[in-house]
């Protein structure tokens, strides 16, 4: 054997041994119902595509002053607050400001309703205006916001016992909302006296996702396209930042995001759990199991999903109360936060938790206790649980 050869195997010896010592290094792809992301089954090649160019505008595209950043803004990215479009962290949490009624918010003129406290060099970062009541809202995760958008209002109405018809302390009802121009009208809408039923944000104050993204691109990087066209800083008209198609890209990729898949379900504990969640009252309102209508996207229409929302309103109480609002909302009402992806939540969050609207809990059972108003019953009921079923009823609320 001459040298070159022998000087080859060597070489091809050496690349062999290192690609097995990286692979050996490599950590392993995690399972399907560890991880948050990813699109739903069903999609078609074309829709995948459009997909993953969403998965890209969303994750990927940092902005800066060369790309339409601010001139105020929160964030320079989606991603940047819904890391492995999960729930965001204190360091990413919005501050809302300027409406303390159901009639309207006083304070758009001063910068209302988002607060943008970053600036690009030259400019102020907004504060808040003397007399404005304010919130925390800290960012929601993203998965399985398709599904819940093609529920129809029939259901959710049907779900609603505004007056407390049964006599159980729980009144949930719907936030009437007035909604933009550029919204379309989803199969089956109810309107009533002008206004809409929402069912996204933390008070069920946005009625889509087009108009959720059109939002955040405005509100929380301000960024313009022809849906929001107005510049935040000074409210004037401008020429689009970003194009349509990518607005409508990230749409979709929100629609098509996998719903959340639970975890250890045959867990006996976990059955047990469940029983407990639905014995207590919870489940009157984080409903566990919803049906999809039509929807143009196939994989999104008639699914049985558990989001364990009933996507409306309830008095919680007026620990809290932050005296501010929007919509028809009150200000101690907040829409029932889906329960999917809660288990995953700390993943998203540095690795500890921060729940209710305002990231104030710190685990699961202190979410729990926070509960009041038309709550107080169901977390009494949790209260004088024994320690083992309590904490079945954890173990249950972390495997969604």
């Amino acid at each position: 054997m001459g040298k070159k050869q022998l000087l080859g195997i060597l070489v091809l010896s050496v690349l062999i041994t290192g690609i097995i010592s990286c692979d050996k290094l490599l950590p392993d792809t995690p399972a399907d119902d560890e991880i948050l992301d990813g699109p739903m089954e069903g999609l078609t090649p074309e829709q995948r595509r459009i997909f993953l160019r969403g998965d890209v505008a969303f994750n990927d595209e940092i902005f800066s002053v060369t790309n339409g950043l601010g001139p105020r803004f929160v964030a320079t990215s989606c991603g940047s607050c819904h890391a492995g479009d999960g729930k965001g962290h204190p360091f990413t949490t919005l501050t809302r400001f300027g409406q303390s009624d159901t009639l309207a918010n006083g304070f758009l003129h001063l910068g209302g309703p988002q607060l943008q406290q970053r600036a690009l060099p030259g400019f102020q970062p907004e504060q808040i205006p003397v007399g404005a009541t304010f919130s925390k809202f800290t960012p929601p995760a993203n998965t399985g916001l398709g599904l819940l958008e093609t529920i129809t209002d029939a259901t959710i109405l049907a779900l609603a016992d505004e007056r407390d018809v049964d006599g159980d302390g729980i009144s949930g009802r719907p936030n009437w909302i007035n909604i933009p121009s550029y919204c379309l009208l989803r199969p089956g809408t109810v309107e009533r006296n002008g206004k809409y039923i929402g069912r996204f944000g933390k008070k069920a104050a946005v009625y889509d996702l087009l108009q959720q993204t059109a939002n955040a691109y405005n509100q929380d990087m301000g960024v313009n396209s022809t849906y929001e066209a107005y510049n935040t800083y000074d409210g004037l008209e401008i020429d689009p930042e970003i194009s349509n198609q990518t607005v409508l890209d990230v749409v979709f990729y929100l629609q098509t995001l996998k719903a959340p898949i639970q975890r250890n379900e045959n867990d006996a504990d976990v059955i047990a759990g469940k029983q407990l969640f639905i014995n207590i009252s919870c489940s009157k309102c984080h409903t566990p199991q919803l049906q999809t209508g039509l929807s143009s996207i196939a994989a999104l229409s008639n699914k049985t999903i558990f989001p364990y929302t009933d996507l409306l309103l309830h008095d919680m109480g007026p620990d809290l109360n932050d005296g501010y609002t929007e919509g028809t909302a009150l200000p101690a009402e907040w829409r029932t936060p889906p329960l999917w992806g809660l288990g995953l939540s700390e993943n998203s969050q540095g690795g500890q938790l921060f729940l209710m609207h305002d990231g104030r809990a710190k685990s699961i059972e202190e979410a729990i206790l926070l509960h009041g108003g038309e709550a107080s019953q169901s977390k009494i009921n949790f209260q004088q649980l024994s320690s083992a079923d309590k904490v079945r009823i954890i173990k249950f609320l972390e495997s969604l």
